[in-house]
């Protein structure tokens, strides 16, 4: 693309490039920061973005990612085509500590999930793992960098040597320094020196002809000289000569490690590389979380939509300030696709222009964007951007020839697959001409199909976009009532400059400002008042349709809640039914019985009158009973069933709000268990139930402050005020009536394998709301079971929906003490922290 620098820089991405440079640890991942190209390739931008935002999904979520170890090896290891070369003792460090980290990367893509991380997998898939390299390394270093004794025989044999020789010469300097202290030569606080490797005594000046040997160094003042004896030299010597042989050895043992390195070199140099780019995307992913940004949805229909987006560099800046930024949100397509900003000075039109460019350049060189994640972008070819005063004295040019030098390049070489961004279009020079000018440019820009955003003041513009085909006007807000902007863009209708409010803001006099008007003539202030007045409409019509869609929603809850307990309903009417038909039917069966029976007794009767009289009264009788059985015991089933239904959601509703007022026992428990006290303290083998449930069990250990109870087959550990006592006959009640009957799932349920598969982290994005709700349900009896104090549900930020339905429904939830947003640098409203009561 041309003039890249100068794009660059007009925009701030060289400054995101420097942030994002700062996080790196190697000069190769530093140097692929700069490298990082603008690309209009969906495939390659579809993949850098994929990998920044899995690196950031690891960062942000998983612990066994390795977070050091990032150290530079290509420089020494490109080096050994050279025969001569040898790696140094720090080069094999870090070449072992390379390895180790390539390791560690391995080992945590293969533990995780499957399906899990697909584009990070596929990176390092051409990773190799050089298992002899490390063993011959950790044959010739120690755990600290330094050569092992025995990395060769040789050196083994030198260093005892080395060790025996300074242990003579210890032994015999301590047996001089005592006699010269002893004969007043040498001071009594006086102690053994060392200087290049040597042992020295520390000598007066005045007594140095008393000690026999050579003068190697004297004291900064000249009083004290350092004298190594005569008898010592030679053993200094020959422990020099030793340290010779030693680097010698250490040498050998190097050169000959560099020769069996020298055959791997383009393996470990693709292995480096590869470690080098994860450098790089683990330096976007960090900043990606420092900044709040996430990945986008790359268009194919040729459509630009920002949602909540930020411009990173402002929002740094006002954050210091302890300000909040305003989020930008606009939406061009191949029907509308040029938006015309209009406004008061100060009122943020370049923001919004600069906060497009910067972000949509930073997803084409492949960097998540502080935006909502449902954002779409298209890719453009080019961006041509006239930004600022490029006044130039050397090329003679001014504030509008610069401009105007812009404009010819965009009319050269933008196409509609361009994006052109232009601030305070028409601006230095004449109003009438510049704005004229202006007009046949925006219109040429229009038909050529290129998208755009471009501030400007000019009216005949804001004219031009109302009855544009292509061009969308933008206006930005103002509060008229306090005198500010409000540095919100709404779309649809064009901007007023609010010169004259301001004007008196800043204190001109207010007869100057009257004249001021008229002077603009009538026709202006009325176009600038019909603005103001459409503004105003605008906000007041947003409020009552956001009021609308609030009411549609909860009217879609009521409606879908309904239908959840209508299809209840009709489930259990067919149940009954069934039920009912089952009875009708052995009723049938003993209506047949009791005929036959019947017949059989008058036939053995012999057609006694007496007693057929009274077989068919009893058989009327019968027959009368079954009619009425079926005729009204469907009914009486469903209406029994509508009760207990209605009941039990009575019953519901008031242990919520019974929840609601109380967390430590249930009102209709104080109630009915008045007098606990006298049931005794608790004792192992005692019965007891749940406060606040009905969950019953056993005491199989009891201490101060905890008991464990056998609920069923599971055991639980919980606090000692959170069971109280109940007796026999209750535990026996209580487990007939149904309390076995839920543990009979927990029963079924492979109980050890759910606490080896679980994870203290849930991943919701994508996920419809019923489907959500129902993974944290069990993801929360998970962790309850298991027994952790704190997980994480991922739920990504959107438009908030999600994560507002999730946080009301863990409220209801037992065993939830808390919940509350992620670290900013950990995704912040995008992940909820849940903690639970242990």
């Amino acid at each position: 693309m041309r003039d890249r620098v100068r794009i660059e820089q007009k925009l701030g991405f060289d400054k995101i490039r420097g942030m994002v440079q700062a996080l790196c640890s190697t000069e190769t991942a530093k140097n692929m920061v700069l490298d990082a190209t603008f690309s209009a390739e969906p495939g390659r931008v579809k993949n850098l973005l994929s990998l920044t935002d899995e690196m950031r999904v690891i960062t942000m979520l998983e612990s066994g990612f390795p977070d050091s170890g990032y150290v530079e090896t290509t420089h020494f290891l490109k080096q050994l085509e050279n025969d001569n070369f040898y790696l140094d003792v720090a080069s094999i460090v870090k070449l072992r500590t390379s390895l180790e980290t390539l390791r560690q990367i391995i080992l945590f893509f293969s533990k995780s999930k499957e399906g899990a991380y697909p584009n990070m997998k596929r990176l390092i898939e051409n990773i190799l793992l050089f298992p002899e390299i490390t063993r011959r390394i950790d044959s010739i270093l120690d755990r600290f960098g330094e050569v092992k004794d025995n990395a060769s025989d040789s050196l083994f044999t030198i260093r005892k040597s080395i060790r025996e020789k300074e242990g003579t010469i210890s032994k015999r300097i301590n047996s001089l320094l005592k006699k010269g202290q002893k004969e007043g030569v040498i001071d009594l606080e006086a102690t053994i020196s060392v200087r290049e490797g040597r042992m020295l005594l520390p000598v007066a000046a005045s007594n140095k002809k008393k000690i026999p040997g050579f003068v190697v160094d004297e004291s900064a003042t000249g009083k004290t000289l350092y004298i190594e004896p005569m008898e010592i030299v030679e053993l200094n010597n020959l422990l020099k000569e030793l340290y010779f042989a030693q680097q010698r050895e250490i040498l050998k043992i190097l050169v000959e490690f560099s020769d069996f390195l020298r055959p791997y070199r383009e393996e470990l140099l693709l292995s480096s590389g590869l470690l080098a780019q994860i450098d790089f995307i683990w330096a976007k992913a960090r900043f990606a979380l420092s900044i709040g940004a996430g990945m986008p949805v790359i268009s194919e229909e040729r459509e630009l939509n920002l949602k909540n987006a930020r411009h990173p560099l402002l929002e740094r800046a006002l954050k210091k300030e302890g300000k909040k930024i305003v989020p930008l949100t606009l939406s061009l397509n191949k029907n509308k696709h040029i938006l015309l900003i209009s406004g008061p000075n100060a009122g943020g039109k370049s923001v919004c222009l600069k906060t497009v460019g910067l972000l949509q350049y930073m997803v084409q060189c492949g960097f998540l964007i502080p935006a909502s994640e449902s954002s779409e972008l298209t890719l453009f070819k080019d961006i041509f951007i006239d930004i600022g005063d490029e006044q130039s004295i050397e090329n003679d040019l001014s504030t509008y020839s610069s401009h105007l030098s812009n404009m010819n390049a965009i009319l050269k070489n933008a196409t509609d697959n361009s994006l052109v961004l232009i601030d305070e279009f028409g601006a230095g020079t004449e109003p009438t001409a510049g704005g004229a000018i202006a007009e046949a440019i925006l219109e040429e820009i229009e038909q050529r199909g290129c998208f755009g955003v471009i501030t400007t003041h000019y009216g005949n513009l804001k004219l031009y976009a109302s009855s544009s085909r292509g061009v969308i006007n933008g206006g930005m807000q103002f509060d008229v009532g306090n005198i500010m902007p409000l540095f919100k863009l709404e779309t649809g209708a064009p901007g007023s400059s609010f010169a004259f409010e301001l004007a008196k803001k800043m204190g001109l006099p207010e007869q100057l400002v009257k004249s001021a008007k008229e002077k603009a003539g009538t026709e202006f202030v009325d176009i600038e008042r019909h603005l103001k007045k459409i503004s105003r409409n605008r906000r007041a019509w947003e409020a009552r349709l956001a009021k609308i869609k609030t009411t549609d929603k909860t009217l879609e809850n009521i409606t879908e809640k309904y239908q959840k307990e209508l299809s209840g309903i009709q489930e259990i009417k067919k149940q009954v039914l069934g039920e009912a038909k089952a009875q009708a039917a052995e009723l049938l069966a003993q209506a047949n019985k009791k005929i036959e029976a019947t017949i059989k007794e008058i036939k053995e009767s012999q057609a006694n009158k007496e007693k057929t009289k009274i077989a068919r009264k009893q058989l009327s009788t019968f027959e009368k009973r079954v009619k009425e059985s079926e005729e009204s015991e469907t009914d009486h089933k469903v209406a029994r069933k509508m009760e207990q239904l209605i009941r039990r959601k009575e019953k519901s509703e008031k242990r919520k709000r019974e929840r609601e007022k109380s967390d430590s026992v249930v009102p209709s428990q104080k109630n009915s268990a008045p007098n606990r006290k006298s049931l005794g303290p608790l004792e192992k083998g005692d019965k007891v139930r749940v406060k606040g449930g009905m969950l019953m069990g056993e005491i199989i250990e009891i201490d101060k402050k905890n008991v464990t109870l056998a609920i069923g087959s599971v055991m639980s550990k919980m606090a000692l005020s959170k069971v109280e006592k109940i007796s026999n006959n209750e535990y026996l009640g209580g487990a007939s009536k149904g309390v076995k009957k839920q543990f009979s799932v927990i029963e079924s349920e492979d109980v050890s394998q759910r606490r080896l598969n679980f994870t203290p982290n849930l991943d919701l994005r994508g996920e419809r709301l019923e489907q959500a709700l129902d993974k944290v349900t069990r993801f929360i009896d998970d962790a309850t079971m298991v027994g952790v104090s704190e997980v994480k549900i991922l739920h990504g930020k959107g438009n908030g929906i999600l994560r507002e339905e999730i946080r009301k429904y863990l409220k209801s939830m037992w065993g939830i003490t808390s919940f509350r947003d992620e670290h900013i640098s950990h995704g912040g409203a995008g992940v909820t922290i849940v903690d639970l009561d242990k």
